[in-house]
């Protein structure tokens, strides 16, 4: 913590209060509060959420002042000091990377992680005041509500992960997933309230147990129960292709013991003990983060055993300092700063972000994606030759290896040992492996490499090492054509490279003068190029040229997806006709949420919300995305894709054939069933009016004898 609050501290708190009240009066939210209820509920949030200190909860009170009012750093500084003007410059510089009319930008995002790497706890405040924007996201529009919670889920929730803030994150993921895939959220919600009761009964049967035993054994420890996040609950249904009741680990318990440091480790492995003692373990479920904690500093124990009646419970087992440092992230680290490691690690990271600055690619979705990588992937532990521990996450190579060791290392490697064993660069290392670099300096970084390399120090590195190369090539090229230009008394004029462009089929001059550095463009094929005697090229070129442009003056379509122009859907709040193509990825119906998006070659595409392409999308592509909602249909028939299964009961086609034929008079395109000992699997594809026409065949094929589960699929069965 930054320190114990004295009257000094109080003082200061209340006078940032004060002015931050002074300088939002009179201003409202969109929900029609007063504005200076925002500040307050951040610093609230600080304080008791992270544990933050008076200089912070300063900050928060004060994070908007310079941005909205008249109020100027400089006034700032000489009222409450130079740490609290820093904070609120970092906050006010990174206040637009994430406002409601942008995306998720390089540069801005780059503005953020500067802000990391000059004070922790300016990327602290701003968790806290996203999290009380997204506890407030009902009073926002439609569309606005989408944007920030696809934002939030795309970059938040992972920073806060990175971060340690665990309960951050889950709170960011289940709010996320509340505006993004409502009907979802209201589903999984609704099963948990009806379970409810049960569930916390059933848990604390099992806790009681637990503590009882702990408590027989002279341990002091506090036991808290719990269910899964609906985010969670969401994300195994989606990966294991299962229903709400076939989530098998729904329950969670937390065992807190209260034990000196030097204990710590020794007693959380007796739990275990008598836990796996009582309860049978899921060995494939054993996490140890207490022998090797993340690289957050996150420590704990996880294992999940099976309980009365059946029900597998995950265990966590960890101690009162661990705890805290879970919930509170890197923002415990003030508290326990005794601890060496904690600290060490932090300061590890803020480096490797650090890193991620100075090599930034200049592609904008790059680099985001580059960094997100990093923040999200689960991490492995392998080892030099020498025993030294290296953290990469999960999928790295031998080749990520080498470049984590250092960029000469990594821009040298010829190969690896991994064991002892000879790996080419592309060979993926496991937890546990212990790895040699082979290296020569004849080798230099390939094109190839991009592929094998996964974190972003290594892919960074390689691009700029194959920019400097290229630099190098393209000016050595532009040299040589400027020579051989001269000696043909031909200036280097536009005209004279853009017929040269399309004789060689290239797209730049940047680009023509690397493949003559490179020598991919030889000096022969530029001297024929120049040749008078095969003059007539210059004027097929020409012509060649013209009929390109003609085409491209006809407007020809260059769409993957049939185009669309009718009143099934409008956009903006304006409710315009715009021309636009149903995206295939997850083929919309009307009834379906859904969203447009400016494509720069194809047009407006239009995604469903829930597709699995939309946060993306919306975070990165804000200033791209319409408003689009459904107008009448006019009797136009749309293709979905259904799959079902369950028990193969006789006159089961028929009955199926039936409801969507005869009851229902939906358009049967594809039927396809196959059975084996007693369960079938089956494939449809039907036309359909709307969303509501979808449901009511999903609902009537449900109640046929022996059909357990339909599902709506976004691609053709054949192609799953």
């Amino acid at each position: 913590m930054e320190g114990k609050a004295d009257d000094k501290d109080k003082e200061l708190v209340k006078r940032a209060f004060d002015l931050a009240n002074d300088a939002h009066k009179n201003v409202k939210r969109k929900s029609g509060e007063p504005y200076i209820v925002h500040p307050l509920e951040v610093a609230l949030i600080v304080a008791k959420e992270i544990g933050l200190g008076p200089t912070s909860i300063a900050a928060a009170l004060l994070h908007d002042v310079v941005e909205d009012s008249d109020y100027t750093l400089d006034e700032i500084e000489r009222l409450f000091g130079p740490t609290v003007a820093r904070l609120v410059d970092g906050l006010t510089k990174i206040a637009g990377v994430f406002d409601q009319d942008t995306s998720v930008q390089a540069e801005n995002f780059r503005k953020m992680l500067i802000s990391i790497s000059d004070d922790v706890r300016v990327i602290l405040i701003k968790m806290a005041d996203r999290l009380n924007n997204m506890r407030t996201l009902d009073s926002m529009p439609a569309h606005k509500q989408l944007k920030i919670a696809s934002e939030t889920l795309f970059i938040f929730a992972p920073l806060a992960h990175r971060m340690g803030l665990y309960a951050f994150k889950t709170e960011f993921e289940d709010l996320s997933l509340k505006y993004t895939e409502p009907d979802t959220f209201r589903e999984i919600d609704e099963k948990l309230n009806e379970r409810k009761e049960n569930d916390y009964r059933y848990l604390r049967r099992f806790s009681n147990r637990i503590k009882d035993m702990v408590k027989q054994n002279g341990l002091d420890a506090n036991v808290k129960e719990r269910t899964k996040s609906i985010y969670s609950i969401r994300r195994k249904m989606v990966n294991q292709g299962v229903r709400f009741e076939e989530v098998y680990d729904k329950y969670a318990i937390r065992v807190i013991l209260n034990t000196p440091a030097e204990r710590e480790k020794e007693q959380c492995w007796q739990v275990y003990s008598l836990i796996t003692g009582l309860y049978r373990p899921n060995p494939r479920r054993l996490r140890d983060w207490i022998t090797t904690p993340k690289s957050n500093g996150y420590e704990s124990l996880h294992t999940t055993v099976m309980g009365p009646e059946g029900h597998w419970v995950e265990v966590q087992i960890r101690t009162v300092r661990m705890d805290d440092m879970a919930e509170k992230g890197y923002a415990a680290h003030w508290k326990y700063k005794e601890d060496s490691s904690s600290n060490s690690q932090l300061d590890a990271w803020v480096d490797q972000v650090r890193q991620v600055l100075d090599n930034q690619d200049e592609n904008a979705i790059d680099f985001v994606d580059n960094f997100k990588l990093q923040l999200v992937n689960e991490e492995i532990m392998v080892f030099t030759p020498q025993g030294e521990i290296r953290r990469l996450p999960k999928g790295a190579t031998a080749l990520d290896f080498a470049y984590d060791i250092h960029t000469d290392l990594g821009h040298h490697t010829l190969g690896a040992k991994v064991n002892g064993k000879l790996v080419a660069l592309d060979f993926p290392l496991s937890s546990g492996d212990q790895v040699e670099v082979i290296s020569t300096d004849k080798q230099h970084p390939q094109e190839a490499w991009l592929q094998w390399a996964v974190t972003p120090r290594a892919v960074n590195a390689i691009r700029q090492a194959l920019r400097d190369r290229n630099q190098r090539a393209a000016g050595d090229g532009k040299k040589t054509l400027d020579r051989m230009l001269k000696a043909a008394k031909l200036s280097n004029s536009q005209s004279t490279t853009q017929l040269m462009l399309n004789f060689f089929g290239l797209r730049t001059p940047q680009e023509l003068h690397l493949r003559i550095g490179q020598g991919t463009v030889k000096a022969e094929q530029i001297r024929h190029f120049l040749r008078e005697e095969s003059g007539g090229f210059y004027n097929y070129l020409r012509r060649r040229f013209s009929r390109s442009q003609r085409t491209a003056s006809t407007g020809e379509s260059s769409k993957k997806h049939d185009i669309i122009s009718d009143n099934t859907l409008v956009f903006s709040p304006e409710e315009l006709l715009l021309e636009h193509s149903l995206a295939t990825c997850c083929r919309p119906i009307p009834g379906d949420d859904v969203f447009g998006y400016l494509h720069p070659a194809d047009g407006i595409i239009v995604h469903r919300t829930d597709c699995s392409k939309a946060v993306a999308i919306q975070s990165r592509f804000a200033q791209r995305t319409l408003v689009a909602k459904w107008k009448d249909s006019d009797n136009r028939r749309f293709t979905t894709f259904l799959h079902l299964q369950g028990m193969d009961t006789q006159g089961l086609i028929h009955n199926v054939t039936r409801i969507i034929s005869n009851d229902l008079r939906i358009d049967i395109r594809s039927l396809s069933i196959t059975g084996d000992h007693g369960v079938f699997q089956g494939d449809l594809i039907v036309s359909v009016e709307d969303k509501g026409h979808l449901n009511n065949l999903i609902k009537k094929l449900k109640e046929v004898p022996g059909v357990e589960k339909v599902d709506r699929l976004n691609t053709p069965p054949k192609s799953r």
